[in-house]
C-alpha cells in the first residue's frame, strides 16, 4: 500500500522538489545520463513514478534543472581559476591559449556537467512542453551571458563576439565529450586496426586544441573591420 501523502505547504512541496534532484543528482555520479530512469529514481526517492511527476513534468525536466545547477557551480569556480592562470596584460594569443587550457581542464573535472551538457540537444530538449522549453533556453541564455563577462575581462578583444563564443565552446564540449567516450565495440575495432586511431579523441588535447582555434578564429573576424 503505497504510503504517499501530498505535499500540502509551499515549503514540503519544496522539500520533495530538493529531494528528486538531490537524489537524481546521487544517481548521475553513478551512472550516464542514458541510464537514469524515472522507474529507478521513484524506487530510490520513495515515491510512485506518477507522484514525481506532480513536481517536474518530465524526467528531462529534472535533468535539465541539474544541469543548470551544474553550470552554474561551473562558472562560480572559473573566476579564482582564471585570474591564477592568465596572465594580466599578455599578448593577446597566449591568453586566448591560457583561456582555452582553463576552460578544458576545469570541464575535465567535472564529468557529470559535461554529461548533461552532451544530453542536451539531442534528449534533454525533447519531452518538454513549449513553456518549459522557453524557461530553460532564457536560463542558459544567462549562463551563457555569465561566461562571457569572464572571457571579456580576460580577453576583452572578443568584444561582442563574446558571447557567441562562449555559446559555440559549450557546443563544442560537448560535442567532443560524446565522441571521447566510444562504445565498447568502437573501443575493439580501434584495437583490431590501429589505422583508425586518428578518428579516436582524448577529451582533454582535443577540447583544448578547438577551444585555442575557434578563440584565435573569433578574435581574427572581431579585428577585421
Amino acid at each position: 500500500m503505497s504510503t504517499f501523502q501530498r505535499a500540502r505547504s509551499e515549503e514540503q512541496r519544496e522539500a520533495r522538489r530538493r529531494a528528486i534532484l538531490d537524489t537524481t543528482a546521487a544517481m548521475l555520479n553513478e551512472m550516464p545520463v542514458a541510464e537514469v530512469s524515472l522507474n529507478e529514481l521513484s524506487r530510490r526517492v520513495g515515491l510512485a513514478k506518477s507522484n514525481v511527476l506532480r513536481y517536474f513534468e518530465s524526467r528531462e525536466a529534472i535533468l535539465l534543472e541539474l544541469l543548470d545547477r551544474a553550470w552554474k557551480q561551473w562558472i562560480d569556480d572559473l573566476p579564482d581559476r582564471l585570474a591564477a592562470e592568465v596572465s594580466e596584460g599578455g599578448p593577446t594569443g597566449e591568453r586566448g591559449d591560457q583561456l582555452a587550457a582553463v576552460l578544458t581542464r576545469s570541464l575535465e573535472e567535472r564529468q557529470v556537467l559535461c554529461d548533461l551538457l552532451s544530453a542536451q540537444a539531442g534528449v534533454l530538449e525533447r519531452n518538454l512542453s513549449a513553456d518549459l522549453a522557453g524557461h530553460w533556453k532564457r536560463t542558459a541564455i544567462g549562463n551563457v551571458d555569465a561566461m562571457a563577462r569572464l572571457m571579456r575581462h580576460h580577453l576583452p578583444e572578443l568584444g561582442d563576439r563574446a558571447q557567441t563564443w562562449c555559446a559555440q565552446a559549450i557546443m563544442v564540449a560537448a560535442a567532443v565529450w560524446t565522441h571521447a567516450r566510444p562504445s565498447a565495440a568502437m573501443l575493439d575495432a580501434y584495437e583490431a586496426d590501429p589505422s583508425l586511431a586518428a578518428l579516436r579523441m582524448d577529451f582533454a588535447p582535443t577540447l583544448q586544441d578547438m577551444l585555442s582555434a575557434l578563440i584565435a578564429g573569433t578574435l581574427t573576424r572581431a579585428a577585421t573591420p
